[in-house]
């Protein structure tokens, strides 16, 4: 690991350190222990429905139970479906019930959550085929000011918005977002569902989001933000079934992407621990198969792929977040892409991200107050629990500005 590369990620706070009567606790040990990553370490949270569901049998549950303690070991943030063909299959019918009840869980374990999507062309609600444009424009912004609005609070950050460059010329099947983005344009759509967005929930994090890392995407922030449209941050899918994209691609998609100078979110990293995808499928999707095994040799190449990338993107100044979206293999695609094989046994990268997440960036400090009962604390930014004997307190080390805790 490269110290120097990790400047932007660490902070230095000096804290004076009380006791439960108020007085500075001088020449005293006290351990500091980082809690969690103020960077966002992020992977689908999908389980958390079936998880939490009332009517998931015991044995289930208690497989989800042992996935999800897997989970919580490497991730402080988790995303979850909001698909609107899925969410709200009848109209009139969402699933808002199972999904707070899910987010709560999370939220519970101290794990940020992501609502992802708002509006997509793909797994698009189809009751609403029938309606005529203003009325699929008016419900759908209705959709979000509901979803929004009703989960500020728990959920306070979403991808607004998927996959727009290729949303207006999308041809596979008809779907009722691709028709009112035809209509409004690219800019127009994105100024709609933003506006809704940000209106039910002012403080909320708002992501546009998307698979294509060509001119195409750049040109359509650009337009956004000529636009006024206050995107808070670039969603970026790295879905690499097809193969590692390496260091220099990397590298070039983050040169093009920073000079927006907005926070980089890779919101969909995905790498094969088996064969990989053809080059010649257009489509990630048109592969098509029954069983997609993983490997020996593929899974210490994921673990090493993954390693390099994480490494790269954590030291990047601009990049906020890195989600790893599938956390168990045989998901989207069937693919083994997760850092679980599906009988919940830890796969290499499993081991590698919280060799990185848990170990290398992680920070833990023994040391003695001072006469005056002060401390020093340097660390990886995110939250720490101050400890002395049976009494601690709770500390953000996000600045350098001065610090008083109460041991408690």
């Amino acid at each position: 690991m490269n110290n120097s590369a990790l400047g932007h990620r660490k902070a230095i706070k000096r804290i004076q350190i009380l006791g439960a009567d108020g007085a500075p606790l001088r020449d005293h040990p006290v351990q500091c222990n980082q809690a969690r990553h103020a960077f966002l370490f992020g992977c689908g949270a999908f389980d958390a429905l079936e998880l939490t569901h009332p009517d998931t049998p015991e044995e289930r549950r208690a497989f989800l139970q042992d996935r999800m303690e897997k989970w919580l070991q490497i991730f402080n943030f988790g995303t979850l479906p909001f698909y609107w063909g899925r969410f709200e299959p009848r109209q009139g019918e969402p699933k808002t019930v199972e999904t707070r009840r899910a987010a709560e869980f999370l939220r519970r374990h101290g794990v940020a959550v992501k609502g992802h999507p708002l509006c997509w062309h793909t797994v698009c609600a189809d009751w609403l085929l029938p309606m005529d444009n203003e009325t699929i424009l008016r419900m759908q912004l209705e959709r979000i000011a509901r979803d929004v609005g009703g989960f500020e609070g728990l959920i306070d950050m979403w991808d607004v918005i998927n996959e727009v460059v290729i949303m207006p010329v999308f041809d596979k099947y008809d779907n009722a977002v691709t028709r009112i983005c035809k209509e409004l344009g690219r800019t127009g759509m994105v100024r709609e569902v933003f506006a809704a967005a940000r209106a039910a929930n002012p403080g909320g994090t708002l992501l546009l989001n998307d698979f294509n890392t060509s001119a195409h995407y750049e040109r359509l922030i650009e337009d956004c933000l000529e636009a006024g449209i206050p995107i808070d941050a670039i969603g970026i899918q790295s879905h690499q079934h097809q193969g590692y994209w390496g260091l220099e691609k990397l590298q070039e998609i983050l040169s093009r992407f920073s000079r927006f100078g907005l926070p980089i979110h890779f919101t969909e990293n995905t790498l094969i621990s088996g064969e990989i995808m053809p080059a010649y499928i257009e489509d990630l999707n048109d592969w098509q198969v029954e069983a997609w095994p993983s490997t020996p040799e593929g899974e210490t190449r994921q673990a090493s792929e993954m390693a390099e990338m994480y490494t790269v993107l954590f030291e990047h100044p601009n990049v906020e977040a890195i989600t790893t979206w599938d956390h168990v293999d045989g998901k989207w695609l069937h693919a083994p892409s997760g850092i679980l094989r599906a009988d919940n046994s830890v796969k290499p990268s499993h081991q590698a991200l919280h060799t990185l997440i848990k170990g290398d960036w992680w920070t833990t400090l023994q040391t003695r107050t001072n006469e005056d009962g002060f401390v020093e604390l340097e660390g990886f930014k995110g939250e720490y629990e101050i400890v002395s004997g049976r009494q601690k307190a709770t500390l953000a080390l996000l600045d350098g500005e001065p610090a008083v805790v109460t041991l408690e």
